[in-house]
This record gives structure tokens, sequence and C-alpha cells, in this order.
């Protein structure tokens, strides 16, 4: 019978739990508009695709 490791990526998803939210409330909070916000929530979504970008063109690669 084979084991479920579900447990084994709890550290990780609690991290970008945590960076989700706190993208989230950064972009909401300097968002001028309703409209601002949502587009806020939707990096806050996407928020490691910008830190690896970023990254990435820091070290030029």
């Amino acid at each position: 019978m084979k084991k479920n490791n579900y447990g084994n990526n709890a550290p990780s998803n609690a991290i970008y739990g945590l960076g989700l939210i706190g993208a989230a409330v950064y972009f909401i909070s300097h968002a001028t508009s309703f409209w601002m916000g949502l587009i806020g929530f939707l990096k806050a979504l996407v928020w490691p695709a910008f830190l690896i970008y970023e990254a990435l063109k820091a070290v030029g690669a």
C-alpha cells in the first residue's frame, strides 16, 4: 500500500501563504482605485515570479 506524504511540503506552503497575504496587503493598501486593488491582488498571486525575475536580472542571467 502506497503512503501519501503530503506533509513534506508544509513549511514551504506556509511561507508562500504568508508571502501571499503580505503581498496582497501591500499591493491593495497602495491601490488608488478598485481596479488597481484587483490588479494588486492578482499580482499578489504571482509574486514569486516577480521575485525570481528581479533576482535573475540582478545577477545578469
